[in-house]
């Protein structure tokens, strides 16, 4: 028998579908490490995740943005390491009453769950710091939670424009020592996916201690 018990390395291909939860009491045990995806509805969240675990289909894309509105839980090769998609916010076309509860439950998840290592905040490179994208980042950095920024879409724009847009952000979450990476992204071009990815390693590996801002 081999007295190797090294873990294995992750591997964000491996990623499978967990299960859905549309509250705190529906999630998996909180119990190992996970990493949760937010978003601004169309800001690219589900293309980012496709592109993180090389699986086309994994996080739903709907032209209808705001469309999911659960809690999706993603498993890894890694036991009790797990991906989790937030709902998207903005545009959904819901009631006033279903969008305070759909609020209510994520803020229950952002607060109690005790195994979230940190968050990715995915952005529109051309329309970044949304007064959601502030209202996350001030949540982290007041409960001391890890935040990596993927400003998405940034096939979009000319690479000058987008390194243009890259400093604008970081200069205005200079203050913020919440802020562990900020990652130019593009699904289409998979640019910033494997820079992500060792992020991402780090954080449900436990290595990772100091900020990193690009």
């Amino acid at each position: 028998m081999s007295s190797d018990l090294t873990p294995k390395p992750i591997s964000f291909n491996s990623a499978r579908f967990l299960i859905s939860a549309s509250k705190l009491e529906e999630c998996p045990p909180d119990t190992g490490a996970e990493v949760a995806f937010a978003g601004r509805s169309n800001a690219g969240k589900s293309s980012a995740i496709n592109s993180i675990t090389a699986h086309g289909k994994l996080a739903r894309t709907s032209k209808t943005p705001g469309r999911t509105r659960l809690i999706n839980f993603f498993t890894l090769n890694r036991e009790h390491c797990r991906l989790v998609d937030l709902p998207g916010y903005g545009y959904a076309k819901v009631s006033r009453d279903m969008k305070d509860d759909w609020q209510k439950h994520l803020g229950h998840y952002l607060n109690d769950r005790r195994c979230l290592r940190g968050l990715v905040l995915v952005m529109d490179i051309r329309h970044p710091l949304t007064d959601f994208d502030q209202m996350m980042v001030e949540w982290c950095e007041h409960n001391n939670l890890p935040l990596m920024i993927l400003a998405t879409k940034a096939d979009k724009l000319k690479f000058g424009q987008a390194k243009t847009a890259m400093m604008g952000i970081a200069n205005k979450l200079k203050a913020f020592t919440c802020v562990h990476h900020l990652i130019m992204f593009s699904a289409t071009s998979k640019r910033g996916v494997d820079e992500c990815r060792d992020a991402l390693n780090a954080w449900l590996e436990g290595e990772d201690t100091s900020p990193v801002v690009e």
